[in-house]
């Protein structure tokens, strides 16, 4: 990843069964400042069963109704389609990678040199496709959608013992859409703690602030879901960036990453100019050699010009070495020749 934000568009389901449009939000993602563009590998076979037993229907959120059978039919991207969609983020000069759902989605990735993967929050628990994805040595973005810590744990162990190496974990709230009050930021620097590894996160939400609190919380990595300007159907359309509003949160997210700055503690030299308005001793009537220097003839006020206030207690009661006039800043040399 590189010494920025890294910024992944999220296609999913909205290219609404369109491979043109799916090009189109290739290249959407691409004009407005991502940095890569993530597919999903699965069919509808692969990722669960053709039956209206009530076990596979959805009761409730943005899908309510459907067969999960129903909806993954609708929602897939046709296999047939990643080949050329690679070659066509390859041509713009933006990365494009894929999530699979299963052991037959990687083999089929791996065909394309996928150059990364996502294991997805739902499948974070399904240990033998972890095993899999690490196997390939690539580097592995790891969605921790509702699982607790111990869970991401063991996801982790399995990833290290198998060959990963370049392991990001996403924080994520599985609602879709996401409220404000789902989530918890500090959940970011946890997870970084704990795992010494890259961490940013998946965000559902519909607001900017969520991404750009994120990346003050300590996010390296910031997923959202796309669409382009003013489409108005996809299954993911609720909670998806459209066209402009994609580069809003590039922009948002790089000041972000900007104001966090250094790693030691920095003051900017633009901010010299302004300690002349510090304040320091100055005279405040004529002033004898040989004479004490008292509360009566001295003060610390602005402006800066003169000994810091820190040796006002130093100088009292000492004699000044020069003849000083009314107004003026104590210099240096009256330190040198106290008596």
């Amino acid at each position: 990843m590189e010494n920025k934000v890294f910024f992944i568009a999220e296609i999913s389901a909205n290219h609404c069964g369109n491979f043109k449009l799916a090009k189109n939000l290739i290249k959407c993602a691409y004009v407005n400042g991502a940095d890569a563009v993530k597919l999903q590998t699965y069919t509808a076979n692969t990722m669960t069963l053709k039956s209206n037993k009530k076990y596979f229907k959805i009761k409730q959120g943005l899908w309510k109704g459907y067969t999960l059978w129903d909806l993954y039919n609708k929602a897939h991207t046709p296999l047939k389609w990643h080949k050329e969609l690679f070659k066509y983020g390859k041509s713009l000069g933006i990365k494009v990678f894929s999530t699979p759902f299963d052991d037959t989605a990687v083999d089929f990735l791996e065909k394309l040199k996928c150059p990364i993967y996502k294991i997805a929050s739902f499948e974070m628990t399904d240990l033998n496709l972890v095993k899999k994805v690490s196997q390939t040595k690539k580097p592995i973005i790891i969605s921790t959608g509702m699982a607790n810590l111990e869970e991401i744990e063991t996801t982790i162990k399995v990833a290290k013992k198998n060959g990963a190496k370049n392991i990001t974990l996403l924080y994520c709230v599985s609602n879709y859409p996401s409220s404000i009050s789902d989530f918890n930021l500090n959940n970011i620097k946890i997870l970084k703690d704990k795992f010494k590894c890259r961490v940013g996160i998946s965000d559902h939400s519909t607001d900017n602030r969520v991404a750009i609190a994120a990346i003050a919380s300590g996010a390296e990595v910031i997923e959202k879901h796309i669409a382009l300007d003013n489409q108005k159907k996809g299954f993911d359309i609720d909670f998806s960036l459209k066209g402009k509003e994609i580069k809003k949160l590039r922009d948002d997210i790089d000041v972000a990453f900007k104001l966090l700055g250094k790693n030691s503690f920095f003051r900017n030299k633009s901010e010299n100019k302004s300690k002349i308005f510090r304040r320091s001793i100055f005279t405040t009537k004529n002033i004898k050699k040989g004479e004490k220097f008292t509360k009566d003839n001295i003060r610390v006020i602005r402006p800066g010009y003169g000994l810091m206030p820190k040796y006002f207690n130093k100088i009292l009661n000492k004699r000044s070495p020069v003849n000083i006039s009314k107004d003026e800043p104590l210099k240096p040399i009256v330190l040198k020749n106290l008596y």
